[in-house]
């Protein structure tokens, strides 16, 4: 496979964390009947509503926490030149996190909240317990994958399991940070949807029993449910109701990953229609959006997001992520070689 061809996708699978999230903003944790009543459909990008109090301090096409905290963890992999340092991520995290004065709004989740102020107290990564189950680390993930090959599944959740560390250590967090990790990393590898979404269960099980910190319900079940009712479904509308009935759209880890690997299914893997389909599901519509919309973004490519969408996203985030896109796919090629070599 050419190498430009993976750039575009590393570059989708940052653009598609971002579009899923700005356009999932403005729905964020409303259920699924108080989205409807006040948007009717979302279908293009819109301000954070005032009566939100979560998506009230962004503006329309903005990226929230979830993109924040996945462009915190690639700076603290650029200033690495391509290692894995937890101190620095959550050095990074917590920069971001008072520069935006999220301790004093509703952006940060539980269990984020309380690691960040372990590490403004000056406690070690290492000493920080972080056995929470929301899904700080997943959300963030997905510049994870654009760095690690899919090759050693135990190293991959292992340098997963070290990403997420400065906010989420349980099994279940790590579980589903690796999950949208791994489809991202095969995504950019050329591999179709098809054995990407077949590989995923197995993958969510040894992740969640590398080691068992909780007595949470099994990732790996919660996909193939996920998928089942995707397979089952008879119509949008309907399929995602029952995706928001019976997988789950909260903040709950074992909820939204499973939730946004059903709606790159719902979708076909588009990534626009996903970005679409995401912010109408209610729930934690931006952070499935951000997980669910880099996969597909990095299964396509760049150049399959909306050129105008894309075009707006530059504009209200004053972004280029073509900063990280050409070091990522640099430092992909030093860890393929490192397998080739071993």
């Amino acid at each position: 496979m050419k190498i430009d061809q993976r750039e575009k996708r590393i570059l989708g699978a940052f653009y598609g964390q971002a579009l899923g999230d700005a356009m999932g903003m403005p729905s964020e944790l409303w259920p699924r009947s108080r989205v409807k009543q006040h948007f009717g459909w979302i279908d293009r990008f819109l301000p954070g509503p005032a009566e939100n109090n979560a998506a009230c301090y962004f503006s329309r096409a903005t990226f929230t926490d979830d993109t924040s905290m996945a462009l915190a963890l690639a700076d603290a992999i650029l200033a690495h030149d391509g290692e894995i340092v937890a101190e620095t991520i959550g050095a990074n995290i917590l920069r971001w996190a008072e520069g935006f004065d999220a301790f004093s709004k509703n952006v940060l989740g539980p269990t984020s909240k309380i690691a960040l102020n372990a590490l403004k107290q000056g406690t070690p990564v290492a000493d920080l317990e972080n056995n929470g189950m929301t899904n700080g680390a997943a959300m963030r993930i997905a510049p994870l994958g654009c760095l690690l090959p899919a090759r050693d599944l135990d190293g991959f959740i292992q340098a997963v399991a070290l990403a997420s560390s400065p906010t989420h250590k349980s099994d279940v967090a790590i579980a589903g940070a690796t999950v949208i990790a791994w489809a991202v990393s095969r995504a950019i590898e050329g591999t179709a949807w098809a054995t990407i979404r077949d590989e995923l269960p197995a993958v969510a099980r040894a992740a969640q029993e590398k080691r068992v910190t909780t007595f949470s319900a099994a990732m790996c079940s919660r996909i193939e449910l996920a998928l089942s009712v995707v397979e089952q479904g008879r119509g949008v509308e309907s399929t995602m109701q029952a995706i928001y009935d019976l997988v789950g759209t909260g903040t709950a880890t074992i909820e939204s990953v499973p939730a946004a690997i059903a709606m790159v299914e719902l979708s076909a893997t588009d990534p626009n229609r996903c970005a679409i389909l995401c912010a109408n599901l209610g729930g934690d519509t931006d952070t499935i959006g951000a997980m669910a919309v880099a996969i597909c973004g990095a299964l396509h490519g760049v150049d399959a997001i909306d050129p105008a969408l894309k075009a707006e996203l530059d504009k209200a985030n004053g972004m280029d992520f073509s900063h990280y896109s050409v070091p990522f796919m640099h430092y992909r090629q030093q860890r393929e070689a490192a397998y080739a070599d071993a």
